[in-house]
C-alpha cells in the first residue's frame, strides 16, 4: 500500500497561518445557519448559564425583604449553615425520599411505555390511520399542567353535594371499594401521578423511538422473515438492537433526571384535596422548600442549597451511568 506523502513544516506553518482565515471564511459562507443559531445561543446563555451565578445564594443567608434591602450577591456569607440546616430537618429527607420513590416509579413506568407505543406504531400498515393515532397521542402534551390537574379533580373527585356527583372515576371507587375523596389520599397520590404522567407524556415521548425504528434496514427484517423469524423474534432480534444506541442516549439522560420533579403538577395535585394530607408520599424537595419559604418567609438560600444538592447529585448519576454504559456498550453520551 502506497504511503501518503506527509506534509512539511512550511506547508504545516501556513496551514496554521491560516487557520483562523478559513474558519472565517467557512461562517461568512454559512452566515444564514449561524444566525438562526443565535436565539437558542442566547437562551442557552441567559437561562442556562448566568443563572449559575446565584447559586453562591446556597452560601449566604438571603431572605427577600425590603428591610434588607440586599441581592444574592451582597447577602451575609453563612458558609455551609444552610447545608447542615437542610441536612439536620427530617421533613427534607422525607421530601427527598418522596422525590426518589416519584422519579423512580416515573422511570420504572414511564421509560418502557413510550418503547411500546412507538413498537405498536411502527407495525400500523395503514398510514393516514396511524398518523391520526399518533397525533392524538401527543396532544396531552400540549395541554397546560393547570388543566391537566383541574381534569384529575373532575374525575376523580368524590360526592361534594347535591347538586356535585362524584367524577365518574372517583363514582366507581366509591361505590366499590368504599374509597372517598382520592385526591386526598397519600396512598393514591403516587399512582395518579405516574398514571396522568404517562397519559399526559408516553404518546410525546414516542417520537424518538418511532424515528430510530424507521431508521433501520428493511432488508434487516426480509432477512429475519427468510430465516423464519416470527414477529415478536423480529423485534428481539432486529428492532431493539436496531435502536439500541438511541435506547442507551435517552436512559442516560432520563438517569440524569431522577432528582429532577417540575414542582408545578405536585403541587396543584396537593391543591386538589387538603395539602397536609398528602404530604406524607407527595412532598417533594422542591415544594418543601416552596412551602417552607412561604409559611415563614424564611432563609431561601436554603432552597439554592437544596437545588444545588440536587444538581450534584444529577450530575453524578450522569457520569456514572454514561461510564456503565461506555464499559457495556460501544454507545455513550461522551
Amino acid at each position: 500500500m502506497k504511503e501518503m506523502p506527509k506534509a512539511t513544516e512550511a506547508e504545516v506553518e501556513l496551514l496554521e497561518k491560516n487557520h483562523w482565515k478559513t474558519v472565517l471564511r467557512g461562517i461568512l459562507s454559512d452566515w444564514r445557519l449561524y444566525v438562526m443559531l443565535l436565539p437558542l445561543s442566547l437562551f442557552l446563555l441567559l437561562w442556562k448559564y448566568l443563572p449559575i451565578g446565584t447559586m453562591i445564594m446556597s452560601f449566604k443567608y438571603y431572605v427577600i425583604d425590603s428591610s434588607f434591602g440586599r441581592g444574592a450577591y451582597t447577602s451575609t456569607f453563612t458558609g455551609l449553615a444552610n447545608f447542615q440546616s437542610l441536612f439536620s430537618n427530617y421533613e427534607f429527607w422525607s421530601a427527598f425520599r418522596n422525590t426518589f420513590a416519584l422519579s423512580f416509579y416515573g422511570l420504572v413506568f414511564g421509560f418502557p411505555f413510550p418503547i411500546l407505543l412507538a413498537l405498536f406504531f411502527s407495525e400500523i400498515r395503514i398510514e393516514l390511520y396511524r398518523s391520526a393515532v399518533q397525533i392524538f397521542s401527543y396532544l396531552p402534551k400540549f395541554i397546560s399542567t393547570v388543566i391537566v390537574t383541574t381534569l384529575i379533580g373532575m374525575l376523580l373527585r368524590s360526592t361534594i353535594s347535591a347538586q356535585v356527583a362524584a367524577g365518574p372515576i372517583g363514582a366507581i371507587f366509591e361505590s366499590l371499594f368504599g374509597i372517598k375523596n382520592m385526591v386526598s389520599s397519600p396512598q393514591a397520590f403516587r399512582s395518579i401521578y405516574i398514571i396522568s404522567g404517562l397519559w399526559e407524556g408516553a404518546g410525546y415521548g414516542s417520537i424518538v423511538y418511532f424515528a430510530a425504528i424507521l431508521g433501520i434496514s428493511p432488508t434487516n427484517y426480509e432477512a429475519a422473515r427468510i430465516d423464519g423469524a416470527s414477529k415478536m423474534q423480529q423485534i428481539r432480534y432486529v428492532t431493539l438492537p436496531g435502536m439500541s444506541a438511541t435506547l442507551v442516549i435517552m436512559l442516560i439522560l432520563r438517569l440524569g433526571q431522577l432528582l429532577t420533579i417540575g414542582y408545578e403538577k405536585v403541587y396543584l395535585l396537593q391543591q386538589l384535596g387538603t395539602p397536609e394530607s398528602t404530604y406524607e408520599t407527595s412532598q417533594i424537595i422542591s415544594t418543601y422548600v416552596i412551602n417552607r419559604i412561604m409559611t415563614n418567609n424564611s432563609n431561601q438560600g436554603i432552597g439554592g442549597a437544596a437545588d444545588l444538592f440536587n444538581a450534584l447529585l444529577s450530575m453524578v448519576l450522569v457520569l456514572g451511568s454514561n461510564r456503565i454504559a461506555k464499559k457495556v456498550s460501544s454507545t455513550s453520551l461522551f
